[in-house]
């Protein structure tokens, strides 16, 4: 089997069930491509205290610079109810154009056309100019700890240097060709506590509800807007995701309540900035007399997740001009260039590298019956090949 064809390689990789936190064998089937291209390839493991060991791949052609890599993952998420699927979720049947099975758009297909597009750059042109790597986790769709980030740590500190990254995440919403991220927004989670005291709903003068508190909370989080975007960013948003009481008894006044909230922030903003606008808030409407008249002010606690990720953008013209030039000569298209939707493992790439995200369209992805179109594996594959030449054609030496 020629690591050249797209659809031969992401076949081997859907056959193997990589649900997070398993290999799966996708890894081995990788190494397995990479190895006859003339790859060093390395695996690590990394471990956290109360969570699976993570096997993780980091493979390298070339010695010198310039150092181009290409980072994504192997692991997927759970099928869901496999009879559900028009085809086994692993089987990577092919059904009128399409190849059906998970990870097929996120993100085994990225990386079945990034292995496709070097091997052919080898048929055509031999070795490149310089090193290309392929950073691969298995932990993406998990927790994300023990995976890119500790890869990269492990990497560089081995003396590894990369000069740029394309992420091959399903970027595009509808076409091959729609969309690239040059950043991402930041994000924070946290969950607010209002504590009250329990009593019968029918004396109230003897309770303090803590729901009557815990409105003009959650309202002031969401109203008015942190701000109205950036040229680069859409405007911030918070959502609050969950409010739980816990209580079953509807004569009851419950001791507290609880809500938890995310916010995806841009540019305006820095984790620990947006952290102290939303205690301004807080502190500011638990005063908010209206629900409670007479009482004293909303007695809460916050917490929060423990990992914010934090805003960034790629300003790399050599980087961008050679991935949007590549996607416009393929596909006659001017990609948008983006920083919408949630957050990847390119936050943790950026203090390394400059990095931008481009991959498949990703209307299927965690849906049952993922699946893609085999033409656009042929054309993403030649999207990636006239990249990787541009790029190294435009690289510093």
């Amino acid at each position: 089997m020629s690591a050249a064809d797209p659809i031969a390689n992401l076949g081997s990789l859907i056959r193997c069930p990589s649900v997070t936190p398993a290999e799966g064998g996708a890894l081995l089937a990788l190494e397995a491509m990479l190895k006859p291209l003339g790859f060093v390839v390395e695996r690590m493991v990394a471990s956290h205290p109360g969570m699976p060991d993570i096997e993780n791949l980091y493979a390298r052609l070339g010695s010198d610079g310039p150092h181009l890599m290409f980072a994504g993952h192997t692991d997927v998420v759970p099928p869901g109810d496999e009879a559900a699927w028009r085809h086994p979720p692993f089987s990577a049947a092919i059904d009128n154009g399409e190849m059906f099975g998970r990870g097929a758009v996120d993100m085994k297909g990225g990386i079945a056309c990034f292995v496709a597009a070097v091997a052919r750059h080898i048929e055509e042109h031999g070795a490149p100019k310089g090193s290309i790597s392929f950073l691969i986790t298995g932990d993406e769709e998990g927790p994300a700890v023990n995976g890119t980030e500790k890869l990269l740590k492990w990497a560089a500190e081995k003396g590894e240097r990369w000069d740029a990254c394309l992420v091959g995440e399903p970027t595009n919403p509808d076409l091959l060709g729609d969309m690239i991220k040059i950043g991402r927004r930041g994000s924070v989670s946290g969950k607010v506590t209002v504590s009250g005291v329990q009593g019968h709903a029918a004396y109230p003068h003897l309770a303090d509800n803590p729901v009557r508190g815990l409105l003009p909370l959650a309202d002031a989080l969401m109203s008015p807007p942190f701000d109205e975007g950036t040229p680069e960013f859409p405007a911030s948003n918070l959502e609050v995701t969950t409010v739980d009481v816990g209580n079953t008894a509807t004569n009851v006044i419950p001791s507290k309540a609880q809500f938890a909230f995310n916010i995806r922030f841009n540019d305006t903003w820095t984790a620990e900035t947006v952290k102290a606008e939303i205690i301004r808030r807080l502190d500011a409407a638990a005063d908010d007399q209206t629900l409670r008249p007479g009482r004293d002010p909303v007695r809460y606690e916050i917490t929060w997740a423990e990992r914010p990720s934090h805003v960034f953008l790629t300003r790399n013209n050599g980087l961008i001009a050679s991935l949007s030039g590549a996607v416009e000569a393929v596909t006659g298209r001017q990609p948008k260039l983006s920083t919408t939707g949630g957050t990847s493992d390119a936050r943790f790439i950026k203090d390394y590298c400059p990095v931008v995200e481009f991959g498949l369209v990703g209307q299927t992805m965690h849906m049952i019956d993922e699946r893609v179109a085999l033409a656009d594996l042929e054309t993403l594959t030649q999207i990636y090949g006239t990249f990787i030449s541009r790029w190294f054609d435009n690289a510093p030496l």
